[in-house]
This record gives C-alpha cells, sequence and structure tokens, in this order.
C-alpha cells in the first residue's frame, strides 16, 4: 500500500505527489492528466495568469516553467497559450508521475481507519491517506433562470473546447469575468454574432495602472508573483499560511475583494468596442422558442438567441463530487460547500486531505490558481513528512 493516494492528476495533484515523493514518500495517483484543461477550455484560450504565477507546484523547482522552457526548448509566450500549458502539464506528469492510473473512481468511503475506492472495472484498491486533487469541474455555476434548458440552447462555458460551431449564430454570452469576457472574444472572431450581458454595472480590467510596475523595488512591494487581488492586498494573498489564521469574516472578505470577476489588460482591446456588451442587465426569464432560447431582461425587453452561454464561474461544492459517498460526505464537517480544513489541508475526517479550489475557504483565494499548488504541495508534504519512514517501520514490524 502507497503511504498517500492522490485522486486527481491536474496541477494540484501532479504538484502534491511530485513534493511528496521528492520527501520520499510513496505515492499513487489516479487520475486523467491535465483532463479539465485539456477537454473543458476553449481552443485559442490564453492563460490570465501571469508566467510567474502559472508554474505547477515550486516555480524555482525541477518541474517548473522555466524547467519546461529549458528542457523542451520551447519558447512560451506571454500571455500563455492553453496548449502550452497543456503541453507544460503533460511534461510534468511524465516526469514525476509517470505511472499514473488512468481508470475513473466510481466511490470513496471509509474502511478499517484508511479509505476504500472502487475502480469502473470493479477492482477496488486500500489508501491510508486520501488527498483529493479534483479540481472544479464539477462545480460549474448555472443560475436558477437557465435550469432545465437543454445544452443546446443553454451550456457553461466551461463544457466547450470548439466554439467554432456558433460561426454564423447569435449568441448571449452571460458573465463579465475572464470566462465570459474571452469566450466572447473568441465567439466574435470564429465568426459568431456575439453579445455580452452582464448584473455588473462595470466591468473591471486588470492592469489599469501600468505604471505602478515600473517603479523598480516599489512594484515589488505592490504586487506579488501570481497578482491575484489589487496591490498589496495580493501580498496577503500569497501567504496562504497567514490566511488561514484570519477569522472567517475576513477571510470570506479577503476572497470577495480578491477574486472579483475581471477581466485581463491583454483581453481589453479584442472586447471593448468590438463585442456589445450591456452591463447592470440581468436575465430574469428564459424559454425555449423552436430551436432557439427566449431571454426576458430585467428592462422588459425580450430577445432570442441561437444559444447562451453561461461565463458565470463555480461554486464549489463537495457534495457534487460523486465519488464520495454519502456516508464520508456526512463526516467532513463543511461549510458553504467547502471542507474546514487544518495544518496540512486535512479535513474533519483523519487522514483525507482537500487541495486546490475546495481549499480556499480556510487557505485564501489562491488556493484557486495554479500558484496555490506550490504552498499546497508543500504544505501537505510538511504535514506528512514522517509517515513514510514510519510507515516503512511499521511495515517491517510486522513482518518481523
Amino acid at each position: 500500500m502507497s503511504d498517500v493516494m492522490i485522486l486527481g492528476a491536474g496541477p494540484y495533484g501532479l504538484a502534491t505527489a511530485a513534493a511528496l515523493r521528492s520527501a520520499g514518500l510513496t505515492v499513487s495517483v489516479i487520475g486523467k492528466p491535465m483532463s479539465f484543461w485539456e477537454n473543458n477550455m476553449p481552443t485559442g484560450m490564453l492563460l490570465r495568469s501571469p508566467y510567474a504565477g502559472s508554474s505547477i507546484g515550486d516555480p524555482s523547482g525541477p518541474w517548473s516553467l522555466d524547467a519546461y522552457a529549458a528542457d523542451t526548448r520551447t519558447a512560451l509566450g506571454r500571455p500563455m497559450p492553453l496548449q502550452q500549458f497543456v503541453g507544460y502539464g503533460h511534461w510534468v506528469q511524465a516526469r514525476e508521475v509517470p505511472d499514473v492510473d488512468r481508470r475513473q473512481v466510481l466511490d470513496v468511503d471509509r474502511d478499517d481507519g484508511g479509505f476504500r475506492l472502487l475502480l469502473e472495472d470493479g477492482e477496488e484498491v486500500s489508501a491510508g491517506r486520501l488527498v483529493i486533487a479534483a479540481g472544479i469541474g464539477y462545480f460549474p455555476h448555472v443560475p436558477a433562470v437557465f435550469e432545465g434548458l437543454p445544452p443546446d440552447l443553454v451550456s457553461h462555458a466551461s463544457a466547450h473546447r470548439d466554439l467554432t460551431p456558433w460561426s454564423g449564430r447569435r449568441v448571449l454570452v452571460v458573465g463579465a469575468g475572464q470566462s465570459a469576457l474571452e469566450s466572447a472574444a473568441l465567439l466574435h472572431e470564429y465568426g459568431a454574432m456575439v453579445q455580452v450581458t452582464a448584473r455588473a454595472h462595470v466591468v473591471h480590467w486588470l492592469g489599469q495602472r501600468p505604471w505602478l510596475r515600473s517603479l523598480g523595488p516599489v512594484s515589488s512591494l505592490l504586487y506579488a508573483p501570481a497578482e491575484v487581488g489589487p496591490p498589496l492586498l495580493c501580498q496577503l494573498v500569497e501567504v496562504p499560511g497567514v490566511v488561514h489564521r484570519l477569522p472567517p469574516d475576513r477571510r470570506k472578505q479577503l476572497d470577495r475583494r480578491a477574486i472579483r470577476p475581471a477581466g485581463a489588460a491583454w483581453l481589453r482591446a479584442r472586447v471593448v468596442d468590438v463585442v456589445p456588451v450591456s452591463m447592470g442587465r440581468e436575465v430574469v426569464g428564459a424559454r425555449r422558442d423552436g430551436d432557439r432560447v427566449a431571454v426576458t431582461f430585467d428592462d422588459g425587453q425580450d430577445d432570442v438567441f441561437d444559444h447562451v452561454l453561461l461565463g458565470t464561474g463555480y461554486r464549489v461544492d463537495i457534495t457534487r463530487y460523486p465519488f464520495l459517498s454519502r456516508h464520508l460526505l456526512s463526516e467532513v464537517q463543511r461549510v458553504d460547500g467547502h471542507p474546514v480544513l487544518g495544518a496540512g489541508f486535512e479535513s474533519s475526517v483523519p487522514g483525507l486531505h482537500f487541495v486546490g479550489a475546495p481549499a480556499a475557504r480556510s487557505f485564501g483565494p489562491l488556493m484557486r490558481f495554479v500558484a496555490g499548488s506550490h504552498y499546497a504541495a508543500a504544505e501537505v508534504t510538511r504535514s506528512l513528512a514522517g509517515l513514510g519512514a514510519r510507515g516503512r517501520r511499521e511495515r517491517s514490524d510486522a513482518r518481523t
């Protein structure tokens, strides 16, 4: 039996596995490497995160972006194209976790002080400790007004890798964050007749004060590498250990301020004066109208579209992980869908850890970004550092 089993092979799963193995622990990883990025992000997408905040794990370590660029002689774009980031993720996996198990996990439950996992082929495997790194693919937010409409009329942005089928068709994009705005830009560039609407009264664009980044040492005090949040506040975001010690209401305020919907500065020219954007306008009704969808706005106006694309983000709720048994979930202390986590990202169930977006309520908004994989991997490893040696001693004692 491995010291630790990790469920998920995206950035957080790969970073945690690599860090644990470097510390001498035996680790098993189950998941399809980089599958969410590869299958649920649109072709042509560019990463919003800056280069300094896009490494999987330690940005100065052996599986960093710099190491990948040097090893593969790849000139990485800034902003980075999605396909380059996916290729980088597969490089990390091939180098650090070549033995990943790609089978689907159907059920996870407690078992004799550990955990039992049922796999898609019927095999059952056991784990003494389990790290859930399953990402956000199960958490797309669909506003209630659109519930019940078929996916050919209304869908979440994460449901599409290819946006070209809407070329020449009318598409309403709902939302004012990066996903919505970039989807709208791509749809327009692919020939769709696209319109954006959002409840917010203004589109927030990142990097509105470029002169703040040209102040030398002062700029490094204002901006942390991953740039999650506004100047100065982003420095706090990048110290998750400090965020973890803040009162819950302060952590919630920090989360709200640091990750409000916004678009990257480089995206602005592809949207402003190019795509019609209606702000302060909410959809209050939606219904099928033949093979199209009829939409009613809160100003009383009606319109008809071939499709509505929801750039409405994600809402973490670990009860939506279909592989976690009801019994196990009943033992996990949760607040607003997030597990309550302590040292080592461990939940109220001993030996069960959560990394990535589900950890954001406990460790702050950095956990919603790839940049947080460094801290999460290091903290889990620090917490479990003695597990490998202790487990080997116990197995040796059992044999004798």
